[in-house]
């Protein structure tokens, strides 16, 4: 991991150059986003607007205005606010935007598998030179998959020039990129290549072999292992809440747009924890996020912290 920028407003890592490039790039919206469940609705969206608009010019390629369609993946897409973001960093005005529907669902002969169970709707607006912008949370990327799919198929007779990829998610996000990378080669033999943006961390997914009490598999993210930006490692040591999530980000379109649905989910979580017996705060934490220091959160007991989010929580709750 090469850092190539380091400031209060921006530090973006270079991950890899071969197949997808991969970045990941750590901002002061994007760790509050990712630490603090209680950033949601509008200041949620506008945070990570503002987080792509402090990315984009340094890990775009060479954007054109004119070339340039924002592709909507509904409704996580939505939250990331590339349209303004574009206009926000290169002060754009007239570049296009594409809307397709992609919501995922557990498949019911196999429920940690996924399939695309609403994609009826698509508005498309395409350049014969084409550049694609777009971002979405990824866990299974069930619905990435078929966003992508759907745009190669869409971009037939037209030239592909490059993708560029933001989210807040884990590994699935290149490894799709990877997948149809020989695929858009054939098809547009002077393709530029792909880029995949993480914000704060690659984030591993709960899978039914996690060694985790409280979990959902194919959903969560969890704040562990070798691609977390410095920045957020470091962050996590401001509130003993924010390591001990359950996820890194909860469910993407509710926080954005359904708020009491989405603060209901992490409440649920919280006052399991309460529920939880005999578990210290450091075991809990070690079991969570174990590359983290339990001395430097000085916190008396787990069920009193658990006990705290919860009515913060509840405090939040519109009537």
């Amino acid at each position: 991991m090469k850092s190539t920028l380091q400031s209060d407003d921006c530090s973006v890592y270079l991950v890899s150059e071969s197949g997808p490039r991969v970045y990941l790039v750590s901002t002061p919206e994007t760790r509050a986003i990712c630490n603090d469940p209680l950033l949601y609705g509008v200041d949620y969206t506008r945070a990570l607007q503002q987080a792509c608009a402090r990315a984009l010019p340094h890990v775009s390629e060479a954007l054109e205005e004119n070339q340039t369609t924002v592709v909507h993946l509904l409704r996580g897409g939505l939250n990331f606010g590339l349209r303004e973001a574009l206009a926000d960093a290169f002060g754009w005005n007239a570049h296009s935007s594409t809307f397709l529907s992609a919501q995922r669902k557990r498949k019911a002969d196999d429920p940690e598998e996924w399939e695309i169970g609403e994609c009826e709707y698509k508005k498309l607006a395409l350049a014969d030179t084409v550049s694609l912008v777009l971002g979405d949370v990824v866990a299974s990327g069930a619905s990435l998959q078929y966003g992508l799919e759907s745009m190669l198929e869409a971009v037939k007779g037209r030239r592909l020039r490059s993708i560029l990829f933001f989210t807040i998610g884990g590994p699935r996000s290149e490894e799709v990129f990877q997948s149809l990378d020989s695929r858009i080669k054939a098809t547009h033999p002077d393709y530029e290549g792909s880029t995949v943006v993480y914000f704060e961390g690659r984030f591993p997914v709960a899978d039914p072999a996690t060694p985790l009490q409280i979990k959902i598999t194919g959903t969560d993210l969890l704040r562990h292992g070798p691609y977390l930006t410095p920045e957020f490692v470091e962050s996590q040591y401001e509130s003993p809440m924010f390591p001990v999530e359950r996820c890194t980000i909860y469910d993407a379109g509710s926080r954005a747009f359904e708020v009491r649905a989405y603060l209901e989910d992490v409440l649920e979580y919280w006052e399991a924890v309460e529920a939880l017996e005999n578990v210290s705060f450091g075991d809990y934490l070690r079991e969570r996020c174990p590359a983290l220091d339990a001395s430097k959160l000085q916190v008396g007991s787990l069920r009193a912290l658990a006990r705290q989010q919860c009515e913060r929580l509840r405090r939040a709750l519109p009537v």
